[in-house]
């Protein structure tokens, strides 16, 4: 990671903290998630506590921390519509078949799994985005064959 490519970034917004989220969403945009050093940099440059730019960045779902996506981004929607369609038994069915837990990167790099609050179809929920193409309706069973369409990959739980 480059430090010096956080301080451009930080210095582009003048070194102000009102502008902490953007400058962390540039960051992530050049990274793909928010490296500790590049969160402990902010800090130190905008002279605001750590604990506050860590604070600011889990607040909003969209700033990764500690490690980078995997090559391919599955989101799950818990919102209330997908929630209340079995969306929680979705997800259990995607950590299993990936052998990780939301929040996680497969060991290979191939695979993050993510939860989300929506993803704008509550009437076809529930709802699942591989690499921003959108599953409708989607049942549990229907996991392994979303994951083996994505890559050809076959899961550990099979």
């Amino acid at each position: 990671m480059n430090l010096q490519r956080v301080d451009e970034i930080i210095d582009s917004y003048g070194a102000d903290r009102v502008s902490a989220l953007a400058i962390l969403q540039d960051v992530q945009a050049e990274y793909e998630y928010v490296p500790r050093e590049a969160l402990e940099r902010t800090a130190e440059r905008l002279n605001i506590p750590v604990s506050e730019v860590h604070r600011l960045a889990t607040f909003f779902w969209a700033v990764r921390l500690e490690e980078p996506p995997g090559e391919h981004n599955i989101k799950v929607c818990l919102g209330t519509a997908c929630h209340v369609r079995r969306g929680v038994q979705l997800l259990k069915q995607f950590e299993k078949a990936l052998q990780i837990k939301a929040g996680e990167t497969t060991p290979d790099g191939k695979f993050s799994l993510e939860v989300v609050r929506c993803l704008g179809g509550c009437a076809h929920g529930p709802l699942v985005e591989v690499d921003g193409e959108p599953y409708t309706d989607v049942t549990p069973a229907e996991v392994e064959k979303i994951i083996s369409q994505v890559t050809g990959h076959r899961s550990q739980a099979t």
